[in-house]
């Protein structure tokens, strides 16, 4: 049902454009001049602005300008005993629907205002589509890249727990991706409209991360020469990720648990407390567990953080994600270098799949913007990887010798040795010998120990 706001200081008119809209489907709210016109706008936020223009105090312009303020696409319709070339010109320049003169007739009047509440309407759906296709594809570019099971399983977890408040600890090694995994919640969430701010917690001394994260009032320490927002308060409405929060030091671990259980911050100096609305994402690559045993982490905040855990595994333990995130990054450095096309020598591949990654994924992002630098063609050799990689042992999968009673686990690392060994020791062949997927074979590899 279509909301309108009528506005008139004659009641008689007023009455009669009540009955005529309410018999017509509309849901009226009316006002007898410009200011209780201006409180019902801020307060009803109609659908549609029906006002005379001369009112004692506020007038129509008035309440135009208003409207437009709260809402550009809201129409406003002004009416008017007393029209003139000037007075018309600026009502169009202010932002007017339509400007009608007294008296008009009642069917010209409701088939304006139907397509004005018409044009609204639409104008209110197509802002509902292009924010759901431009969510759709901050989606797809936040999603962490992937297809192993563990991740898959990780990701629909995330999906899950992504639209609710809580608060989540995600925990892994360095640079396994925890803050596009914390980007992506944000994304996936009610609060994706605001802001996504970060902190890492081991990067600044404890009284500049103090300030940061609770703000600070004018004079409370030398060079507080303003008041300062902290970072919780600025996040308001929207999502504030900690990383490496194994490192706060134990006073700001108290500061923080204050946070989170009254949902308010005192900024450093202040006596008053300042209310924050913001979801806690907090990432470590430590043991908090551990760091509790040890007293350095209070086991309170952790039970605070730890409502929803996500744990991000390492990339050797997902080797099937390596070739879908080098295909990924080679996508976005061929924007970024300006040559198209950019692929991996199949030897390459297979040098990313037996290496370890102890640096996990952001090491492989920057060894491949290293390859496809030093890369003269669009195909990217091993000789470009780094040394470490592309020297990374290879050890053999079994004995020379087979015990007499042999398991079936040892048979199969015999039998894939002994594929491997015809095909010149060309993985992706064997694999296609052995009819199974080449990322299949490179786990097998890494957990029979043929990959160091």
């Amino acid at each position: 049902m279509t909301r309108i706001l009528i506005i008139d200081d004659e009641n008689s008119i007023l009455d009669s454009l009540r009955i005529l809209f309410k018999g017509e489907g509309f849901e009226v709210e009316t006002a007898t001049n410009g200011r209780l016109g201006l409180e019902a706008l801020e307060r009803q936020r109609p659908d549609l602005v029906l006002t005379d223009v001369k009112m004692p105090g506020a007038g129509g312009i008035d309440v135009l300008n208003r409207a437009r303020e709260l809402d550009p696409e809201l129409p406003v319709l002004l009416m008017t005993a007393q029209a003139s070339l000037q007075s018309a010109m600026q009502a169009v320049n202010a932002g007017a629907y339509y400007y009608i003169q007294k008296p008009f007739s009642n069917d010209e009047l409701l088939a304006i205002c139907r397509r004005a509440a018409e044009s609204r309407a639409l104008k209110v759906e197509n802002r509902a589509l292009k924010k759901e296709i431009r969510k759709g594809k901050q989606m797809l570019l936040e999603r962490p890249v992937g297809k192993s099971k563990t991740l898959v399983d990780l990701l629909a977890l995330t999906e899950t727990v992504a639209p609710t408040d809580s608060t989540v600890l995600v925990t892994g090694e360095s640079g396994t991706g925890k803050e596009v995994l914390a980007r992506y919640i944000h994304t996936l969430s009610g609060r994706s409209e605001g802001p996504f701010l970060s902190i890492n917690c081991g990067a600044l001394p404890e009284s500049l991360l103090e300030s940061e994260l609770f703000g600070h009032v004018k004079g409370s320490f030398t060079g507080a020469v303003r008041d300062k927002e902290g970072l919780l308060v600025a996040a308001g409405r929207g999502t504030f990720f900690l990383d490496e929060i194994g490192e706060m030091p134990p006073s700001l671990q108290v500061k923080l648990l204050r946070a989170i259980q009254e949902r308010e911050v005192i900024p450093v100096g202040a006596t008053e407390s300042v209310p924050v609305d913001v979801r806690i994402i907090a990432a470590t690559n430590r043991d908090l567990e551990d760091e509790i045993r040890k007293g350095a982490f209070r086991s309170d905040l952790y039970y605070r953080l730890n409502v929803i855990a996500l744990h991000l595994p390492p990339l050797r333990d997902r080797r099937d994600d390596i070739s879908l995130l080098a295909d990924h990054f080679l996508t976005r450095m061929s924007e970024r270098l300006g040559r198209n096309g950019i692929t991996l020598a199949e030897d390459t591949l297979e040098t990313l799949l037996r290496y370890d990654w102890p640096g996990n994924v952001r090491e492989l992002e920057n060894a491949l913007e290293r390859a496809a630098v030093l890369s003269k063609g669009g195909v990217i050799r091993p000789a470009t990887l780094p040394e470490r990689v592309r020297e990374a042992p290879t050890a053999s999968l079994v004995s020379d010798t087979l015990p007499p009673n042999p398991t079936l686990e040892i048979i199969e690392q015999a039998y894939i040795q002994w594929v491997l060994a015809a095909e010149g020791g060309n993985k992706s062949r064997a694999a296609e010998v052995l009819g199974i997927d080449p990322s299949t074979l490179y786990r097998k590899l890494n957990r029979y120990g043929g990959e160091s």
